[in-house]
């Protein structure tokens, strides 16, 4: 009797032992759910790289989060941001903002007049590398008025201003402490800015750490800690989705997705996550290089023979899964004065072989690839390597165009490396997307003629001077008459020239978990609004 006593007394002690480790196991559990309630790891293919805002090496949705501007654009138009209200002279030159007094950077810094007029005399000093932006050629001086007032004055009339003090960069604001010998084109000592997330770490090409500013004028985010974890796009990225290491994707800066719409597909069938997805953000496209002499893609009529044979329909219906609406045109109708009237190329093989045929580029017998004076119909078509999406249209176009008597070569290159193509001019083909919503027309527009985007896409064209006039008039037009007459005319040249092939009207999409709330976009296409997310 008494071993038995012993024996089942041993036993409930092991029972409550177990129940306490159970107990503690559980509350460790607890506490990384309630630490997972307020955290996101996003994964991104690149690093964040130079943080620097007036500079462009950096993530844009990462600068997003660090970095304000002194408006915000909206579906509704320019509304107050750093600045509560403006001002905007009879002759429309000079802008006079009243800035908020209660904005802090995230050293402690005051924001003010003096710091506004800081920033933007050290962006105007580095005035050649914001070609692409009319605004860096339009600022004649900045005055600090008042501790509270800014007064912006313009050498002309530029109706895109507020538009463009609204972009993610160059116009945002970083601490004065973080200058370099008073300047930032040359680097910056920190990354302190007056957004809702403060850069608390930044391991290079591993992750970045951004931690709730508790101090945001506009209110302590929920989301208590945002990590960019980089990982390669894809199966690796899909994976660590399963194994709970991300648990948010979204589209990025460079117009790619993190992981395929099937993944996206099996991670919401999980039941673990949701699919968000934006109204028509942008325009995918293949841009030709109208001004490299030696090449085909010079010739108008092998630029809208290559236009006539891609397939769109199949490119958004199977290989983007009905993700993309099927784009007709340089830019989808919801963008500002886009609404025009063109000619629609539609997918015909027979009209691509009839257009190279009447420009002399022939058949011979037996051969696979046209040719002309003796010079095969061959081009390069460059494509971003991390985007899974643009390879498998790229292999899909390369088929159609050997259909046709064209040989495309597909070389897949980083962002970057297509980026600096893009301006060096030493391309065929590559594929490239619009600015978005909140950056359109004016700012595609503007880069057709500025030698670190478009100009080589352009500058070959038979009227590229009347283009270029064209541009200039509406940038400075004050009547909206006038305006609309001129972006009619500007869309009718590069429509009818083929230097811009769409291909399809591009979203942001997000794949978060199913108990986030919250979610929503901004009317640019490189950003998030975090701060406004939240856990239920």
């Amino acid at each position: 009797m008494f071993k038995k006593l012993n024996v089942l007394a041993l036993v409930l002690i092991l029972m409550l032992l177990l129940a306490a480790c159970s107990g503690e196991k559980k509350q460790v559990s607890n506490n990384q759910g309630d630490k997972k309630q307020n955290e996101l790891i996003y994964a991104t293919a690149k690093d964040i790289n130079d943080m620097n805002p007036h500079l462009y090496p950096g993530s844009m949705p990462a600068q997003g989060m660090v970095y304000e501007s002194l408006v915000e654009n909206t579906e509704d138009g320019i509304k107050p941001l750093l600045a509560e209200s403006w001002e905007i002279s009879e002759d429309g030159k000079v802008y006079t903002f009243k800035l908020r007094k209660d904005v802090k950077f995230h050293d402690g810094e005051p924001f003010n007049a003096e710091a506004v007029k800081k920033n933007i005399t050290a962006v105007q000093e580095n005035a050649e590398k914001h070609s692409w932006i009319n605004l860096a050629a339009k600022i004649k001086e900045v005055n600090a008025i008042d501790e509270y007032t800014v007064e912006l004055v313009l050498s002309d009339v530029y109706y895109p201003t507020l538009v463009e003090l609204s972009m993610t960069r160059p116009y945002v604001f970083i601490s004065p402490k973080d200058f370099k010998d008073g300047e930032t084109k040359e680097g910056v000592n920190g990354y302190h800015g007056t957004g809702p997330y403060i850069l608390k770490e930044q391991k290079t090409d591993e992750h970045a750490v951004f931690e709730a500013n508790e101090q945001y004028w506009g209110g302590s985010p929920a989301i208590k800690k945002i990590t960019a974890k980089v990982l390669p796009s894809g199966e690796t990225t899909f994976l660590a989705m399963q194994k709970g290491e991300v648990n948010f994707a979204f589209t990025d800066d460079r117009g790619a997705d993190s992981i395929d719409v099937e993944s996206m597909n099996l991670l919401v069938d999980s039941g673990e996550f949701q699919l968000v997805r934006s109204t028509p953000m942008n325009t995918k496209m293949i841009v030709a290089n109208s001004s490299k002499a030696d090449s085909p893609a010079s010739e108008n009529a092998v630029r809208e023979a290559i236009w006539h044979s891609i397939d769109r329909e199949t490119i958004t219906k199977d290989i983007l899964d009905g993700t993309e609406t099927v784009a007709n045109s340089l830019f989808s109708s919801n963008v500002n004065y886009a609404d025009v009237d063109l000619k629609k190329r539609s997918y015909d093989l027979e009209k691509a072989k009839e257009l190279l045929e009447n420009a002399g580029w022939t058949l011979e017998n037996g051969s696979e690839v046209r040719t002309k004076y003796g010079k095969k119909l061959t081009m390069e078509l460059y494509y971003d390597s991390n985007s899974s999406s643009q390879k498998t249209q790229a292999e899909f176009i390369q088929y159609s165009l050997k259909e046709i008597g064209a040989e495309l070569k597909i070389i897949g290159e980083e962002s970057t490396s297509i980026a600096n193509r893009r301006s060096t001019g030493e391309y065929d083909l590559l594929f490239n997307q619009t600015w978005g919503l909140a950056y359109d027309p004016q700012s595609t527009i503007n880069a057709f003629t500025s030698d670190s985007s478009y100009l080589h896409t352009t500058k070959g064209i038979a009227s590229a001077d009347e283009l270029y006039k064209k541009i200039a008039d509406v940038m400075v037009s004050t009547n909206e008459n006038d305006r609309k007459s001129l972006y009619a005319d500007i869309l009718t040249i590069v429509h009818d020239e083929a230097v811009f092939i769409p291909i399809s009207n591009g979203n942001i999409t997000v794949i978060a978990p199913k108990n986030l709330a919250g979610i929503g976009f901004k009317q640019t296409q490189y950003e998030l609004p975090f701060e406004k997310m939240h856990f239920e």
